[in-house]
């Protein structure tokens, strides 16, 4: 895959990055060799590599299930521009 200026202008719009013109050989060049290197990665061989969530292996702490504070409808409404039985009142948006 190639990336030319005009590619590059279109993707420095649709990021809303204002880019010189003066700037978009270079950063075609750059994003070229980007894409290349992505393709090397491709050409590895990964079928004996395990699917991990992260570089450390870590296990979750189990802690118990229990309700700290409850009942706060009143505290947490109180700031509510609109509030009805404990509920947030909101414009009805779909017809």
């Amino acid at each position: 895959m190639s990336v030319d200026q005009n590619t590059v202008r279109h993707i420095a719009r649709l990021a809303r990055i204002a880019v010189r013109d003066d700037e978009l050989e270079h950063l075609a060049k750059e994003l070229n060799s980007i894409l290349d290197w992505v393709e090397q990665l491709g050409e590895l061989d990964t079928s004996d590599v395990e699917p991990m969530t992260s570089a450390v292996e870590t296990t979750m702490k189990m802690r118990e299930d229990e309700v700290t504070v409850g009942n706060l409808q009143d505290e947490v409404t109180r700031n509510a521009p609109a509030s009805e039985d404990g509920f947030y009142v909101v414009p009805k948006v779909v017809e």
